[in-house]
């Protein structure tokens, strides 16, 4: 998918027994908005068969809103990147070229998971992929995301209606984290941001990408297929 459509990109196929989750790898940078609209669309036009879908993707600077999100968590405001409400849950955040966001489209009633189930795949689907690159990362109490030492390098913010989900989690990999000093992330003061990049040199995001699918798959107990 470009910026002006999330309806493109690479394929991936995920069977589990009773469900097949469709993983799009989205080029290029794909604009917030649009992709908030689309997520919306596609769980309103839900029907009981519909597959579930993972989007992959990064997002042109841009901060967003938590729908807890307080403007007094801005701390500087430049011109050059926007500042758009979201609906996800949480406070405020920084996405840009070098993070990358996995959108979950599911079905929580099908895969038979709870919100909390989820929330802890996603932090466990992130540990295991630091883990594997020797980052030891862990989680904080009552501050969801992911932190390696007491700097958090993945974040996650959800939506759910109607048993349906939508938004993610995103990973700092390799990126200008210059914007995060001018937000208190997810709304805490002097919270301390990291990535990948800096723990592992030579990290590309394609092998980010392909670890994160290879640890959702074994926890979700999905099996992976590509075309």
């Amino acid at each position: 998918m470009s910026s002006s459509s999330c309806g493109h990109g690479s394929l991936i196929v995920l069977f589990v027994t009773h469900s097949i989750l469709l993983v799009r790898q989205l080029p290029g940078l794909t604009d917030y908005a649009q992709a908030l609209d689309a997520m919306r669309a596609f769980n309103q036009q839900r029907q009981p068969d519909t597959q579930d879908e993972l989007w992959v993707l990064e997002h042109p600077s841009v901060f967003t809103l938590g729908q807890a999100g307080l403007m007094s968590h801005l701390l500087a405001n430049p011109e050059s990147i926007p500042v758009i409400r979201s609906d996800r849950g949480g406070q405020i955040t920084f996405h840009g070229p070098g993070q990358i966001i996995f959108y979950l489209l599911l079905d929580l009633k099908r895969h038979q998971l709870t919100v909390r189930q989820l929330v802890n795949t996603i932090e466990q689907t992130v540990i295991n992929m630091l883990d594997f690159f020797a980052i030891k990362a862990h989680r904080v109490e009552g501050a969801p995301g992911i932190y390696v030492e007491h700097a958090k390098i993945a974040a996650l913010g959800l939506r759910i209606q109607n048993g349906y989900c939508r938004h993610g989690f995103s990973i700092n990999v390799d990126m200008d984290m210059t914007p995060f000093t001018l937000i208190n992330p997810c709304g805490y003061e002097r919270l301390k941001t990291t990535q990948v990049k800096e723990w592992y040199r030579g990290i590309t995001k394609e092998a980010v990408i392909e670890r994160v699918m290879i640890e959702l798959s074994n926890l979700l107990e999905l099996e992976v297929k590509q075309g």
